[in-house]
């Protein structure tokens, strides 16, 4: 029997990223994450102080990331540990602690520009939020796409008003929904980051939030379980309250994400499933399962319920 080839234009059963990006840039692409020294208007006393309740940027800054180092000098550590095992690759810098179009102007252009500097470097990924962008910024980052990649990632989270409320999230999705807008329309590439599984959302929401998601023009898509971290203020609810979160098990989080991604636009690139925060922070779930081991066996629930992103989009 002759193997489907979907939309994506290989077998994989979703438009997954790896395959997306090799293609685009005829060979491997790795981010280099980068920590600019910016701040966010949830912490800063702009909306808030504390931020986010799920919050701790410690989850996902690697080693390397450190403010004592310049933005050249973490590119350049982050080149050297993936050019050892991959000579010819090509690198994107991964603007990626805080929100990183939080700054004037002529600040956020030094600091994109510094990374750009480098000769190995070919584009930028900006993860921000919806509420630090404005058409002056994203003007400015239109003429750079010209030249180079350019994507920004917005953090979203959830598409319910009621819900970004609850975490203390500082803007609602009316302002995402303009971001991601503003953005396409100026020709820049698009991310939306969203957690499944935050307070009060039910299943029906989060298959809802896919059909929401799938009418804006958002090119890569990062999902993630909800996760307790130590540190913070979510972690504070959940210890006094905790019959008021439903944290998955992996069985049953492969089945959403699988009901999920046959709502999806199959357009939408999907760049990421769940999220590993280090051990020594994680309160809950603990799956004890890597990305790769999660893929693998969402593969094998696609297989097996013989179906695939967007089956049911329309």
């Amino acid at each position: 029997m002759t193997e489907l080839v979907y939309p994506w234009e290989h077998t994989r059963r979703y438009n997954d990223f790896p395959s997306h990006f090799r293609k685009k840039f005829n060979g491997r692409v790795q981010k280099v994450s980068v920590d600019a020294g910016f701040t966010c208007p949830n912490r800063d006393g702009t909306k808030a102080l504390n931020g986010c309740s799920y919050c701790n940027n410690k989850t996902f800054q690697p080693d390397y990331c450190r403010l004592e180092n310049s933005i050249l000098e973490q590119i350049e550590q982050g080149i050297d540990f993936y050019s050892k095992k991959y000579p010819a690759m090509k690198f994107l810098a991964y603007f990626q602690a805080y929100s990183n179009t939080y700054a004037e102007l002529s600040v956020l252009k030094e600091r994109y520009e510094e990374a750009l500097g480098h000769p190995k470097i070919i584009g930028l990924v900006l993860g921000t939020r919806p509420d630090c962008v404005n058409t002056e910024i994203l003007d400015y980052l239109a003429e750079l796409s010209n030249d180079y990649y350019v994507m920004v990632e917005y953090g979203v989270e959830s598409v319910q008003d009621e819900t970004l409320n609850r975490i203390n999230r500082g803007h609602l999705f009316a302002e995402a929904k303009w971001a991601i807008t503003e953005t396409a329309r100026r020709g820049i590439h698009t991310c939306a980051h969203l957690i499944l599984g935050l307070p009060g959302e039910t299943r029906a929401d989060l298959l809802n939030q896919a059909r929401t998601i799938s009418k804006l023009p958002v090119e890569n898509l990062k999902l993630h379980q909800l996760q307790i971290h130590k540190g913070t203020r979510m972690a504070v609810e959940f210890k006094r309250q905790p019959g008021d979160f439903r944290l998955f098990s992996a069985e049953e989080y492969i089945d959403l994400v699988v009901d999920y991604l046959e709502l999806l636009d199959p357009r939408i690139v999907v760049e990421r499933f769940v999220s590993q925060a280090p051990p020594g922070m994680l309160i809950a779930p603990k799956w004890g399962l890597k990305n790769f081991e999660f893929v693998a066996k969402l593969e094998k629930r696609l297989a097996e319920r013989n179906t695939w992103q967007g089956r049911l989009f329309g």
